[in-house]
């Protein structure tokens, strides 16, 4: 028995993950090309993304806006007239959901529990990123001095480590089968 028998499901999990995750990211990489970068034009999923977590700002209480940048393909986002934040492409969580359903295609159960797990994944995904951004851009115009660290480390460990829940919640409830893991 070789390597690749002894270790088979390990190469077909690798398998289906490597060409779903390229899949998905070159049909996005499609989508983003529809977009003039030249001429700063965020793309449609950023634009809708950005205005969603600009209404849930609205709705804290903070009196929020956007403008589109002048210099890249980004919205600026404003939290009580003050320039707090740039939306830009990474902010759509996109390429999180790309990953995320990478993972799940993986290791996929049947069908239809596989296509729903992974909607039911990029919805709760899209409502987290929306709340992400809304309180990180009231968290940047209160405290400006933690810019940084709420960007940088404390949200994205938090949607990062709600991706890693609902992969092991995949893995060991959803799927079924999960003894052969």
């Amino acid at each position: 028995m070789g390597v690749l028998d002894k270790n088979k499901p390990f190469f077909v999990f690798l398998a289906k993950f490597a060409l779903s995750y390229l899949v998905l990211s070159g049909l996005y990489w499609l989508y983003l090309s529809r977009f003039d970068a030249a001429a700063f034009e965020p793309d449609g999923v950023t634009r809708i993304v950005a205005e969603q977590s600009c209404d849930l700002a609205n709705f804290f209480g903070a009196e929020s806006g956007l403008r589109p940048h002048s210099g890249e393909a980004s919205l600026r986002f404003f939290v009580h007239g003050k320039a707090v934040a740039r939306v830009v492409e990474g902010c759509n969580a996109v390429s999180v959901v790309i990953l995320f359903a990478a993972f799940v295609v993986a290791f996929s159960g049947t069908f239809k529990k596989t296509l729903l797990y992974i909607l039911a994944g990029i919805l709760i995904i899209h409502v987290l990123n929306i709340i992400r951004i809304a309180l990180i851009c009231i968290g940047v115009y209160h405290y400006p001095q933690y810019r940084e660290l709420l960007h940088d480390i404390i949200f994205p460990l938090f949607i990062y480590g709600v991706v890693f829940a609902l992969w092991v919640a995949w893995v060991i409830k959803f799927r079924g089968n999960a003894a052969k893991v």
